[in-house]
């Protein structure tokens, strides 16, 4: 039996007045079908199977363990096809705002 694999593409930025604060004290987390991956600011990439996934972004104080801060959530399908999926999350400027999460780009 083969899995098909892919590829989801992230790309996680805060907004650019935030960005300098959130550089120096802050990591981002994508957490994908309740596997976390800790990331830098930026694009990494993650392998999935085909099927259905829920993608959860948030970030956390360096040092700190189990926050969940300014959480979104998206679920999003990789079927048989798909080689490459592209997400971007974008943090807001205010304190307090959430990550919004683009729709997935499917690269056959």
């Amino acid at each position: 039996m083969v899995v098909h694999k892919a590829v989801v593409t992230v790309e996680v930025r805060p907004h650019p007045i935030a960005a300098a604060f959130h550089h120096l004290l802050t990591h981002p987390v994508v957490e994908i079908d309740g596997r976390e991956h800790v990331m830098k600011w930026g694009t990494e990439e993650i392998p999935v199977a085909a099927g259905q996934h829920r993608i959860r972004v948030f970030f956390r104080y360096r040092g700190q363990k189990g926050t969940h801060l300014a959480l979104a959530s998206r679920e999003f399908t990789v079927d048989g096809a798909a080689r490459r999926v592209g997400l971007a999350a974008r943090l807001g400027w205010r304190n307090g705002s959430r990550f919004r999460i683009s729709e997935p780009v499917t690269e056959a």
